[in-house]
Formats: C-alpha cells, sequence, structure tokens
C-alpha cells in the first residue's frame, strides 16, 4: 500500500512540475517571439531609414503629432509636462514643397 502511495505521489509531483515546465517554456517562446518581432521592426526601419531619408522626418512629425493627440485624449504620461496642454500649441503641419 505504501509503494502505491509513493508511486501515486510521483505522478502527481512529474505531472506538476511537466505542467510548470510547459508554462516556462511557453513564456519563454513568447519573449522570443516578441524579440524575433521587434528585431524584424529594428531591421526594417533601417532599410527604409537608409533609403529614404526625407521619410524619416515625416515619421517623425507623425510621431510627434500622434504624441500630442495621445495626450489630449489620455492625459499627459511621464515624458510630458503635465502643465503643458497639447491642444494649446499651433499645429506643425508640414507645407508640401512645389
Amino acid at each position: 500500500m505504501s509503494d502505491h502511495m509513493s508511486s501515486v505521489q510521483s505522478c502527481e509531483d512529474f505531472s506538476r512540475e511537466r505542467l510548470q515546465l510547459n508554462q516556462h517554456l511557453e513564456k519563454m517562446t513568447e519573449q522570443m517571439e516578441n524579440a524575433s518581432v521587434k528585431l524584424s521592426w529594428m531591421a526594417y526601419d533601417m532599410v527604409v531609414l537608409r533609403t529614404s531619408p526625407d521619410l524619416a522626418e515625416s515619421f517623425k512629425c507623425l510621431e510627434n503629432e500622434f504624441l500630442k493627440c495621445k495626450a489630449v485624449i489620455c492625459g499627459p504620461t511621464d515624458g510630458q509636462d503635465k502643465k503643458t496642454h497639447p491642444a494649446s500649441e499651433e499645429p506643425n503641419i508640414p507645407q508640401e514643397k512645389s
């Protein structure tokens, strides 16, 4: 009877360890997928920025406008001064060159 109880306990321990291992592997796989996506975007950005410098400037303007809109909608973030309100600033719309 004692052998049966210890084998049941061993089986439960093995199942628990296997479940923990699976969870750990899933977490590691997700982290690697995230790193892979970030690396792909970095490579893409490098290619785009090196082929068209004007595009980099446009992206910066677009990002700044996005951050302003986000601050108006969601409130200021840590990187922004809470006293200044982005909506009070003049919009900086790039003009096309003729």
